[in-house]
Order: C-alpha cells, then sequence, then structure tokens
C-alpha cells in the first residue's frame, strides 16, 4: 500500500512540476525576447522615463508593452510579479527528488561503483551535493561581479564540468544526471529568491519613497535573470534524460553532459541574438553540428559489451532463471523488491518471451548496465552478456 501511495504521489508531483516549469521558461523566454526586442521610444515618452517599446499581437489583440528605464513618474495600483513560477517548480522538483530518489535511495540512488554506497548516506551526500553547488555558484559569481557575462558564462561551464564529474561519482548513473539538473535548477531559483525579486522589491520601495533607485542593483537582477536563460536548456536536458540511458550509461557520461549543455547554451544564445536583430546562423548551425559530433563520438567510445555467448546454444531453459532472478523483482504484476508497487515503466519481464517482445530497449539498458538499478540483484557479466544475446537475437530475426 505504501508504495502505491507513493506511485501516485509522483505522478501528480511530477505533473505540477512540468506545469509549473512551463510556466516559468515560458516566462523566462518572453521576457528574455521581450527585453532584447525593444526599440527605442519616441521622444514623448522618453521624456516620460521609457527607456524601451514594443508592438506586438496575440489571441486576436494588439498590445503596446513600455519599459522604463528605472523608475516610471508613479507607481500603478496593481503591479504583478513573477516569482512563484521559480518557486513552485523548485519545491514540486525538490520534493520529486525526496519521493522518487530518497525513499528509494537503495534501488534509484546508490550504485555498487559509485563513491556512495550506503542509501541514508547518499541522502546525506545529496543535499551537501546540492547546497555545496550553490555555494560554489554563488561565491564565484560575486567574485566574478565586475566581469563580462561571457566571462561570467565560462565560469558557470567549468563549475557544471565540476560538479558533473563529481555526481557521477557520487550516484547511480540516471541519480546523477538528474542531480546535475537539479543543482543548477538551483541556482536558477536561488537567483529568483536572492537577487532577483529583492532588486525588484528594493527597486519598488526606492520609488515609492522618492528616493533615486539603486541602477546597480538592477543590473545584477537583470544579470542573473540572463544567466537563468542561459541555463534552462542545460537543465530541461538533464530533466529528460532518463529517457536516455546511452547518455547517462556512458563511461564518459559526465563528460557527455558538459558537451551537451554547452551545446544547447549556443543554441540559445542564437535566438538571444536574433532578438536585437543580430541574426548570426552560425551560432544554431555550430550547435547542430556538435549534436551531430557528439553523439558520433559517445557511439565510438560507448563501453563494450561483454562477450556474448552463441546465440544457437541459447534456449528457454538457459535464459528463464535469469530473468527470474534479476529482471522478474521489478518488472511483474506484483513486484517483490521493496518500494515498487507497478513495474517500472509498465515493462513486464518474466519471461524469456517478454525479453525478445522488447529486445532493443533490454540491449540497450543492460548494455549500458543501466539495469538493473544499481545491480542490486549482482548480475554477472556473463549474465547479463546472455540477455544480450537473447534480446539482439530477435531483433536480428525481426525484418
Amino acid at each position: 500500500m505504501e508504495a502505491a501511495i507513493l506511485e501516485w504521489l509522483n505522478m501528480l508531483l511530477r505533473l505540477l512540476h512540468v506545469v509549473a516549469a512551463i510556466a516559468w521558461i515560458g516566462a523566462s523566454f518572453y521576457f528574455i525576447w521581450l527585453d532584447l526586442s525593444l526599440e527605442p521610444p519616441g521622444p514623448d515618452k522618453a521624456a516620460r522615463g521609457l527607456g524601451g517599446e514594443l508592438w506586438s499581437i496575440h489571441g486576436g489583440g494588439i498590445y503596446e508593452v513600455g519599459k522604463y528605464t528605472l523608475a516610471p513618474p508613479a507607481m500603478p495600483d496593481k503591479l504583478h510579479w513573477f516569482k512563484w513560477e521559480a518557486y513552485s517548480t523548485w519545491l514540486t522538483g525538490s520534493a520529486l527528488l525526496i519521493t522518487y530518489y530518497y525513499f528509494r535511495a537503495s534501488t534509484q540512488l546508490v550504485s555498487a561503483d559509485g563513491w556512495v554506497t550506503d542509501p541514508n548516506f547518499a541522502v546525506l551526500a545529496s543535499l551537501a551535493y546540492l547546497l555545496g553547488g550553490l555555494a560554489l555558484y554563488e561565491g564565484t559569481m560575486r567574485a566574478t561581479g565586475r566581469a563580462s557575462l561571457s566571462v561570467q558564462l565560462v565560469v558557470m561551464v567549468i563549475l557544471l564540468a565540476l560538479l558533473s564529474w563529481l555526481a557521477f561519482a557520487l550516484f547511480a548513473a540516471r541519480a546523477a544526471i538528474l542531480h546535475v539538473g537539479a543543482v543548477l535548477a538551483t541556482w536558477m531559483a536561488a537567483n529568483v529568491l536572492m537577487v532577483i525579486i529583492p532588486g525588484q522589491k528594493a527597486l519598488v520601495a526606492a520609488i515609492e519613497a522618492g528616493t533615486p533607485p539603486d541602477a546597480v542593483r538592477a543590473a545584477l537582477a537583470k544579470r542573473r535573470s540572463t544567466h537563468n536563460n542561459y541555463l534552462t536548456l542545460p537543465v530541461l536536458f538533464c530533466m529528460l534524460s532518463n529517457h536516455a540511458p546511452f547518455v547517462f550509461g556512458h563511461p564518459h557520461a559526465w563528460l557527455l553532459v558538459v558537451a551537451l549543455s554547452l551545446v544547447a547554451m549556443v543554441a540559445r544564445h542564437f535566438f538571444n541574438a536574433k532578438h536585437t536583430g543580430n541574426l548570426q546562423p552560425g551560432y544554431l548551425i555550430g550547435a547542430f553540428a556538435g549534436f551531430v559530433a557528439i553523439a558520433i563520438v559517445a557511439g565510438a567510445t560507448a563501453a563494450p559489451t561483454v562477450a556474448p555467448p552463441p546465440s544457437a546454444g541459447l534456449t528457454d531453459a538457459a535464459v528463464q532463471p535469469i530473468v527470474t532472478t534479476h529482471c522478474a523483482v521489478c518488472h511483474a504484476e506484483q513486484p517483490t523488491q521493496p518500494g515498487f508497487a507497478t513495474a517500472p515503466g509498465g515493462y513486464l519481464f518474466r519471461t524469456p518471451a517478454d525479453i525478445q517482445a522488447q529486445a532493443r530497449l533490454v540491449s540497450q539498458s543492460l548494455s549500458t548496465r543501466y539495469m538493473p538499478l544499481g545491480n542490486l540483484t549482482g548480475m554477472s557479466d556473463a549474465d547479463r552478456a546472455t540477455l544480450i544475446a537473447w534480446a539482439e537475437q530477435a531483433t536480428a530475426d525481426t525484418p
């Protein structure tokens, strides 16, 4: 019953997390586009303090948007704030981390090959990783506060490389790539909580008090908002990577995460430059070429699979004990592995025929050593090779 409740809770939190993330990312993309697309205002509007304006059409209506350089002549009665999109995304994501990875640390968080093998210590290591990663980002950004945006973006990529390497050293591969996304998302949420919103509150307070607003603080808020914009695609990549065991199961997965995140940031830069009217397709072409090159190199450097036995010698009788011991404990109508109320992904692997029915999925999951989770069942290389050969035999027979 407890496992079933956890499954329903995970589904609810995942839905809320996705909806909140759509709202946050949508707002980030929109306001970056808006800010970069503003045109110089006319003399009358400039005299009232407007620094830029933009006209747009959407949903059957025409909108006139203006941005004040700092302060409007008078504050409106109602001012809309954008913060709960960020907070709700981070809170629901944290709740998912707890319910899916912390409550199932023995199967989802730890790996026999990782630095951390004790489930309880793994949870503490996860918290330390997220908090330490935030402190590292905040400290380096404050230290480089006078540097250009380009310099800070380079520093962020260096931090990403360090944290990606550390995550894959500490945790199981799938949990590791999610932790990279989680620490980047924590940077983003902290930017909103600790820099952007306080800066906006200080701006409003100065306007209401009739004192000159702090232009430096306003510029810092904008800078951190731009950081968030460049981090959005890397975070999305990490969060969706649970469908890509060929990435997180790669022997150099931490480096793949860095390379693909960098490609995503370059692609994002193309759109940011485009918003200013500076169309530079080379960035987008370069990002695509980089993605293709990474895919080719990753395929060529993937972990070699263990030598399979001759497929002619494989029989149902030889394969069934392996399936029963290493697959059916989780992938059954009623899993016996603690923490699972239903088969993960809805896949049932109880017989050799079930393995061959999902041959490509099984072969990929076993080849990347993603399954069994954390290898808690102690699958040997010989048993792994046998199941891979059994699955690939079915693939070869498929026209």
